[in-house]
């Protein structure tokens, strides 16, 4: 009889997992098809020595990136990631964010271990990452062996820094089919919903003048049209304040940070989802917003801005509207769209969900991720 072969083994690196707004990488944990041991660098168990190793290891890096020394950085987690690799045998390793990876590329260097890189936003986007890191980011491009993206902008950043075009993935995270269904928005109340950090980049205070000018403009009940938001970030304070001075305590209603189940359940419970995402004053922009895709999925109608990999997922004029970043009163016009025709609601949330049931779903990310590792592994072998 021929002995069963083992199943693949992928070693997993990344910041942590335990930062609500990154889903993705728990997804990528629970759904990826391979024998997968994960190490995260804000976790120092002292029951577990090889976790706590590693942990101060990134811990060190930090310190000395921080110090303007991106080279020392990484040397300390390449040391325990090389002797990790030892130990677990893995035939990948998948690191999670680019700056991330920096830190303990130096490890498959000298072992031959093939490494993916999973970019995410900021980590090819922002300039105090870019430019600080851009002779490592290049090093890091002659050693990994394929690189994962979310949109075109992120592809066309780490093309000019050396990436192979032969093995770069343009992957969204994808939405939970599990979770975000139902939504009804030609029943639901004039409420809109966005999701997200209050972080420059996906724009609240933007979203919130918007609604402004559609309270303003509106001749729908004053009480019952409302802007809900999850999140929370360094903007908060400034959105709070925001909300009192343009007198909408009462309709704005900025719920903190809840988890994916319960978002799941506001999206039943609003007529439109809304994201004014921009490029930040330091150049950080998004990739492909997971809340955008799981508000279509939901079946509600998207009002966002055409930016990054938005639009490879949101049809403008067909599962949403798209404005120009920045522009408050195109996204006040096209709130009110929504607001003020339930029936076009429900058309655009159907086609929203359509269009993510075909391409844009987690399963999908999974699965093209999946290949992509087996394609490296195979080449790796050969």
């Amino acid at each position: 009889m021929t002995a069963p072969s083992r199943p693949d083994r992928l070693l997993v690196l990344a910041p942590t997992r335990r930062a609500a707004s990154e889903t993705f990488i728990r997804a990528n944990l629970e759904g990826l098809p391979f024998a997968t041991t994960a190490f995260f660098g804000d976790e120092r168990p002292l029951r577990s020595p090889w976790r706590l190793v590693y942990g101060t290891a990134i811990l060190l890096s930090k310190l000395l990136t921080r110090l303007r020394c991106p080279w020392l950085a990484t040397w300390p987690a390449s040391w325990v990631t090389w002797a990790l690799i030892h130990r677990c045998r893995p035939d990948a390793v998948l690191v999670e964010f680019g700056f991330e990876a920096v830190r303990v590329m130096e490890a498959c260097a000298w072992t031959g271990v093939p490494l993916v890189v999973h970019f995410r936003g900021s980590d090819a986007s922002a300039r105090n990452r870019l430019g600080m890191l851009e002779e490592r980011y290049r090093r890091l491009m002659r050693i990994a062996s394929a690189v994962i993206v979310k949109s075109r902008p992120m592809a066309d950043t780490l093309l000019d820094l050396g990436a192979s075009a032969d093995w770069l993935l343009i992957s969204p995270s994808g939405a939970n089919t599990a979770l975000f269904e139902g939504s009804r928005p030609a029943a639901a109340d004039p409420v809109l919903l966005a999701v997200g950090r209050f972080v420059e980049k996906k724009g609240p205070l933007h979203t919130i003048r918007s609604f402004a000018q559609l309270c303003h403009q509106s001749t729908a009940s004053t009480p019952r049209l409302q802007l809900w938001m999850v999140g929370e970030g360094p903007l908060l304070a400034e959105a709070q304040a925001l909300v009192q001075s343009l007198a909408l305590t009462q309709q704005v209603r900025l719920l903190g940070v809840r988890s994916q189940v319960e978002v799941a359940a506001l999206m039943r419970e609003v007529r439109a989802f809304v994201q004014h995402s921009l490029v930040a004053a330091d150049g950080d922009s998004e990739g492909s917003p997971v809340a955008v895709m799981e508000a279509q999925l939901s079946g509600l109608p998207v009002v966002a801005t055409r930016h990054a990999g938005i639009p490879d997922v949101v049809l403008d004029g067909e599962s949403g509207f798209l404005v120009d970043e920045g522009d408050e009163t195109a996204m006040a016009a096209a709130m009110a769209r929504v607001v003020n025709d339930r029936e076009l609601a429900a058309r655009l949330g159907d086609c929203g969900r359509r269009r993510v049931l075909a391409g844009f779903t987690v399963d999908h990310h999974l699965r093209q991720v999946s290949e992509l590792l087996r394609k490296v592994i195979e080449a790796s072998r050969r």
